[in-house]
């Protein structure tokens, strides 16, 4: 039987062990496991790693703590507006969503775009005109009411400034929450999920619903998660930009992940990170920032969570 692998992130950014409350770090640990956990069930009854990348991105959706979901940022407009996608390996399937409201798990919008729709990418009024059609599950906005998010929009009005999640000390931390799965049929899935930025303006989008920028599967080479300063990383499309590298050149995902993010992103100023996954069950945690929320297990192993550098 092949073994079966997942990864998943929490964000990424200037998290610093210095500003970090013991009680939060156990949290967001507490957090990272439920959702790897999640995952891992269904992979260890021998299912597949689209439903277990589903699985382990509605756990960090429906936990306060991560901007995704519940716990998504306040827009200019005082609204949380949601991006999702998720990609299978084999097929090369995808679905996506943007700008969707009173969504409670974005993610799984966008596995029925993939599987209920003849299209990949849907976007704002229409993506809710679908999701009302399949009676999507959808949450008032209290529900979507976090305070200290809340508090983030008021700061960032106050200096108008667009903030990339919640900030310690004016530090910044790119909210997205992903994962990464291969099952034991050996076929790969991403998926990722955001809230996006905080004060963000009206029709922004990042690289979270964009195919190929932010998620990307395919058998072939690997699955991607990516989580940073969403212009850069569709700027340098790169999700898709390791898989190119790993399918024409012949890297291993190690190789891929440390050229487009240790050395393409940093040149051109994008900070964040992402999780990686190829067919092998190797995986890579790469990031160029302080800090990412990341967490992984492959069967028989146990597992490992990290916050910080090093």
């Amino acid at each position: 039987m092949k073994q079966y692998a997942i990864a998943i992130h929490g964000g990424a950014g200037t998290i610093l062990r210095s500003v970090m409350t013991a009680e939060k770090e156990t949290a967001y640990k507490k957090g990272l496991e439920d959702a790897i956990i999640a995952g891992e069930t269904i992979l260890k009854a021998g299912g597949n790693s689209l439903d277990a990348v589903e699985a382990a991105i509605r756990s960090l959706e429906d936990n306060p703590l991560f901007n995704a979901g519940k716990g998504a940022v306040f827009t200019h407009e005082g609204k949380n507006e949601m991006d999702a996608s998720l990609m299978e390996g084999k097929t090369l399937m995808a679905g996506a969503v943007t700008g969707v409201k009173n969504i409670k798990n974005p993610i799984s919008l966008a596995k029925a775009v993939m599987q209920k729709s003849e299209h990949v990418f849907m976007a704002g009024e229409g993506a809710m005109a679908f999701a009302k059609k399949i009676n999507a599950e959808m949450k008032p906005d209290d529900y979507f009411f976090v305070q200290q998010r809340y508090d983030q929009l008021q700061e960032a009005l106050k200096s108008d400034t667009i903030v990339l999640d919640h900030t310690v000390d004016k530090e910044k931390k790119f909210g997205t929450v992903g994962a990464v799965a291969l099952d034991i049929q050996g076929n790969l899935a991403a998926g990722t999920s955001t809230g996006g930025m905080t004060n963000k303006k009206n029709g922004r989008v990042g690289d979270t619903p964009m195919i190929g920028a932010g998620t990307y599967a395919n058998n072939n080479t690997c699955a991607i998660s990516c989580t940073g300063h969403g212009e850069f990383f569709i700027r340098s499309v790169v999700a898709y930009d390791i898989s190119c590298l790993m399918e024409y050149k012949g890297l291993s995902l190690k190789e891929a992940c440390e050229i487009v993010v240790q050395q393409k992103l940093v040149k051109i100023g994008g900070e964040g990170g992402l999780i990686a996954l190829d067919a092998k069950g190797n995986i890579e945690l790469p990031f160029n920032s302080e800090g990412m929320y990341r967490a992984s297990k492959k069967a028989d192993n146990e597992i490992y969570i990290g916050i910080y550098k090093g």
